[in-house]
């Protein structure tokens, strides 16, 4: 069932509008600084392929982990609203202080971008499914508009970075990172002022939220923790070759929360959970393979691809380019398979989004193998793999998202 009032615009809850904005910048700003990321480790700071490739993958693997842990603080204390700007502010730091080159401030910017992705990322992705009511039919067609405004962030930022960079010095591309976070930052506000989001996003218990311990009620010490674990952060990424010990010991905090959770809910929640962990698990898998998008494959375009004048930070926008060019069409053809009884089924999808990431890679394999007598590559294989791979993540997202924010059991 749908539900439709005057706060409603182009048929969508006008909270989406700003949701969309923010995260359009919020994205923007961290695929632009990504796009950089290895090339400015091997480049500027003079680290070796390995080190570079340790860094970016403990990095983005604690992108990837933190989520977890800041969406479980905003659902259980903080709220999404307090959650996003938390988040925003600590990235928006994390970008302006790569701007110098001393080594604590660039772990100690990406420790910041580490933190801060934790509190923004997932809870900006679940206020969207919350503007929505339980069977609202609009629920997936807005999902596909939000992952848009994703794609949208990304694909102008590794153009634009990447010139700024180029053009010049490295630390305007940053700073130009930065910006685009202090902009999703003010759209939200923005919303937030105009009331767009009415009664959501709140803190969920403001009773917990104001409990005093060593002092500080409990939504400020969160506040401060946040920050007191930046450094922490910076020495896993710094001496990264120990992270994944961390990482072990956080899926395992995961794995007995989930458990806990299997035990408080209903028959019919404990079987939406499963499949919830389920789609998780096939999410992160096909992510560690897809982000070597920005490092070894980028390092590939760099070295290896005739780029025809384009810079290699630049070639991280294909994909999104792709996505927006496809994204409709793919919701379209969905659309289409449902009336007739044959769209696939969700873990198909997964599964097709799997094969086709493996066939991408294929292309690239088979791509370093075609040079020519400069030891570069034509750059029609690059943008083959990439549109391959967007297959790929358009059978995985964004309906994935959706698909989280409906299986998730509300009380957790």
């Amino acid at each position: 069932m749908t539900k439709k009032n005057s706060s409603d615009a182009f048929g969508h809850p006008k909270g989406l509008i700003y949701l969309f904005f923010a995260e359009l910048w919020e994205r923007f700003s961290f695929y632009g600084m990504r796009a950089l990321l290895v090339l400015y480790m091997t480049k500027q700071l003079l680290f070796t392929d390995d080190m570079a490739f340790g860094v970016y993958a403990a990095y983005m693997s604690l992108v990837y982990v933190t989520p977890l842990i800041g969406g479980i603080l905003a659902d259980k204390l903080l709220g999404f609203r307090k959650a996003i700007i938390l988040g925003g502010i600590l990235m928006a730091l994390g970008h302006f202080f790569l701007t110098f080159e001393h080594p604590v401030f660039f772990y100690g910017s990406l420790g910041l971008i580490i933190v801060g992705n934790g509190f923004f990322k997932p809870n900006i992705s679940s206020f969207v499914g919350h503007l929505y009511t339980q069977g609202d039919t609009r629920r997936d067609s807005g999902f596909t508009i939000f992952y848009l405004g994703i794609n949208l962030g990304a694909a102008i930022a590794p153009l634009a970075c990447a010139w700024f960079a180029e053009t010049y010095g490295w630390h305007y591309g940053f700073v130009l990172a930065g910006i685009g976070m202090v902009l999703g930052l003010i759209v939200f506000n923005k919303g937030l002022k105009n009331n767009v989001f009415e009664d959501k996003g709140l803190i969920p218990n403001q009773e917990i939220y104001h409990q005093k311990w060593l002092g500080l009620n409990k939504g400020k010490l969160i506040t401060i923790l946040a920050f007191l674990s930046v450094p922490v952060f910076a020495l896993i990424i710094k001496f990264h070759e120990f992270e994944h010990y961390l990482v072990w010991i956080i899926s395992a905090f995961l794995t007995g929360y989930i458990f806990y959770i299997l035990t408080r809910v209903s028959n019919q929640e404990k079987k939406r959970l499963i499949v919830a962990v389920y789609f998780t698990v096939l999410y992160t898998l096909f992510s560690a393979i897809f982000e070597q998008a920005g490092s070894s494959l980028t390092l590939f375009a760099d070295r290896n691809v005739n780029l025809v004048g384009m810079d290699a930070a630049g070639t991280n926008s294909i994909n999104a380019g792709f996505i927006i060019l496809f994204a409709i069409p793919f919701s379209m053809l969905w659309t289409y398979l449902s009336k007739r009884q044959l769209n696939p089924n969700s873990p198909v999808k997964f599964g097709l989004g799997l094969v086709f990431l493996g066939l991408g890679f294929v292309i690239f394999a088979l791509s370093a193998h075609s040079v020519d007598e400069f030891a570069k590559t034509s750059m029609m294989y690059l943008v083959l793999g990439y549109l391959v791979l967007t297959i790929g993540e358009l059978f995985l997202s964004p309906i994935g998202l959706s698909k989280m924010t409906e299986l998730s059991p509300m009380k957790y």
